[in-house]
C-alpha cells in the first residue's frame, strides 16, 4: 500500500496520543503531589522528575534502531502498557524509591509510544504529506497536554493529599489505557520498513548526526520545548511577583496550548505560503522576541496576548523539526535520527529549568524567559544555514510533483 493510503489511521493515532499523552500530563503532577504527601523534600522531588527524564535517555537510540528495522506497532503496544502501569503503580507506591521508579518506567512508556507514532507518521506518509501528517499528530500532545493538567486538579485536593494524588495516578493509567482502543491494526502490513537492510546495515549516530538537517531538527524540537518548559514551571513564578492570582496564570497556560493546537490546524497553508525554512526561520525568531517580552512589566492582557502568540509560533517548531529530521536522515536510519531527536528534548527538559533557575537566581525571575529567547534566536539561525541540503530539495521536488495529487488527500484530511 503506498503511503499516505487509508489515512483513517491518521485520526486513531492522534486519538491515542491525546489519552497518552493526557495520562502523563495528569500523572506528572500528581506524582510530584503524592511524593510530598509520602515526606519527600524539594530535593527528592527533583529527584523523582529526573528520573522521569533520564532514564529513557539510555533506551532511546536502540528503540530506535529497532524500529528502523522492524514495525512501529509494538512499540506503541508497549508505550501504552509501560504508561498504564507506570501511573497506577506510581499511584500504590508506598515509599519515595518506588515512586521514582514507577515515574521512570512512565517516561520510559511515553517515549517508546513517541518513537513509535512518529516513526509510524513518518513511515506512512508521502514526503509531500509529512508537514502535516506531523502537524496533526502533535494536535494529539496539544490536546493531551492542555486535558490532562486540568483533570489532575479537578482530583487532587481536600485534607488527604495522599488519597487523592492516588486517585489522580490510577485514573491516569485507567486514561492512558484507552489508547489501546485506537490502536487495532493501525499499521499497514504491506508497509516495508526502512531501507538500510539488518544489523550489518545500521547507519552510526556519528553519520547521522553529521548529516546535514539533523542537528538543525534536533536544536530547534530541544529549543521549542524548552521554552514551553521554562514557560510552565516560570510564568507561576513571575505572576507571584507581579501579583498575577494563580487562577489565571492558569488560563494563561491555556491560552498558550490552545494557540498551538490552532496553529497546528492551519500548518497546511502556511508552508505553501512561506514554505519550510522560512516558516521555522520566521516562527523561531518571533517566538525569540516574544519570549524576551515576558520579561517586560506589562498588563494582564498584553501578557495574555504575547502568549498567545508565543504558543502559535511554538507550535510550528516540533511538527516541522521531525518532517526536517525523517527527510534529511540516511536511508535506514529515519527512526534512530527520530530517536535522537527525542534523547536532545529529553536533554533539554533536564538542562533548560536547571539553567534557568541558575540564571533566575542571579538576574531576577523573568531572565529565564530572556535565555530561552537567546537560544531560539540560535535556533532561527540554524534554520536558515541548514537549508538546501540535498534531502531539502529532494522534499521541495516531491511537494512539487504531488501538491495536485495531494490536494485531494488534504480536502478528506481525518483531522
Amino acid at each position: 500500500m503506498r503511503p499516505g493510503g487509508n489515512r483513517g489511521w491518521l485520526l486513531r493515532l492522534v486519538i491515542a496520543f491525546g489519552f497518552a499523552q493526557g495520562a502523563v500530563s495528569m500523572a506528572r503532577p500528581a506524582v510530584s503531589y503524592r511524593a510530598l504527601a509520602l515526606g519527600a523534600d524539594e530535593r527528592a522531588i527533583g529527584v523523582i522528575a529526573g528520573v522521569y527524564a533520564l532514564l529513557p535517555l539510555f533506551a532511546a537510540v536502540p528503540l530506535g534502531r529497532r524500529t528502523d528495522h522492524g514495525r512501529c506497532a509494538p512499540l506503541l503496544t508497549v508505550g501504552v502498557v509501560l504508561i498504564s502501569g507506570g501511573c497506577a503503580l506510581s499511584g500504590v507506591a508506598g515509599s519515595l524509591w518506588s515512586t521514582a521508579l514507577w515515574s521512570g518506567v512512565m517516561g520510559l512508556g511515553h517515549l517508546c509510544f513517541v518513537i513509535g507514532a512518529q516513526s509510524l507518521v513518518a513511515r506512512q506518509s508521502a514526503p509531500h504529506e509529512q508537514d502535516r501528517n506531523f502537524g496533526h499528530f502533535t494536535i494529539g500532545a496539544s490536546l493531551g497536554q492542555l486535558v490532562g493538567p486540568v483533570a489532575a486538579g479537578a482530583l487532587i485536593g481536600g485534607d488527604d493529599m495522599a488519597d487523592s494524588s492516588a486517585l489522580a495516578l490510577l485514573v491516569a493509567g485507567a486514561g492512558a489505557a484507552t489508547a489501546f482502543t485506537s490502536l487495532w491494526r493501525i499499521e499497514h502490513r504491506e508497509r516495508a520498513p526502512d531501507a538500510g537492510g539488518g544489523a550489518g546495515g545500521r547507519v552510526s549516530v556519528g553519520r547521522i548526526l553529521h548529516t546535514r538537517g539533523v542537528p538543525a531538527g534536533i536544536l530547534i524540537s530541544l529549543s521549542v520545548l524548552s521554552a514551553t518548559d521554562v514557560l510552565t514551571a516560570y510564568l507561576p513564578v513571575v505572576g507571584e511577583h507581579r501579583g498575577i492570582a494563580p487562577t489565571v496564570v492558569g488560563v494563561l497556560l491555556s491560552v498558550r496550548a490552545a494557540a498551538s493546537i490552532a496553529c497546528r490546524l492551519v500548518l497546511t497553508p502556511l508552508l505553501r505560503l512561506l514554505g519550510r525554512t522560512a516558516l521555522l526561520c520566521v516562527t523561531c525568531l518571533l517566538a525569540a522576541l516574544l519570549c524576551a517580552g515576558i520579561a517586560l512589566p506589562a498588563p494582564v492582557w498584553a501578557l495574555g496576548a504575547i502568549l498567545a502568540a508565543l504558543g502559535f509560533c511554538l507550535g510550528v517548531g516540533q511538527p516541522l523539526s521531525m518532517t526536517t529530521v525523517v527527510q534529511a536522515a540516511p536511508d535506514g536510519a529515519r527512526s534512530t535520527a527520530l530517536a535522537l531527536r527525542l534523547t536532545g528534548n529529553r536533554l533539554g527538559q533536564v538542562a533548560a529549568p536547571a539553567a534557568a533557575g541558575l540564571v533566575a537566581g542571579v538576574a531576577g525571575v523573568a531572565a529565564p524567559f530572556v535565555m530561552v529567547g537567546a537560544l531560539l534566536l540560535l535556533s532561527s539561525g540554524v534554520a536558515v544555514r541548514s537549508s538546501g541540503g540535498p534531502r531539502d530539495g529532494e522534499g521541495r521536488k516531491a511537494d512539487a510533483s504531488g501538491r495536485r495529487s495531494g490536494a485531494r488527500l488534504r480536502r478528506s484530511s481525518d483531522v
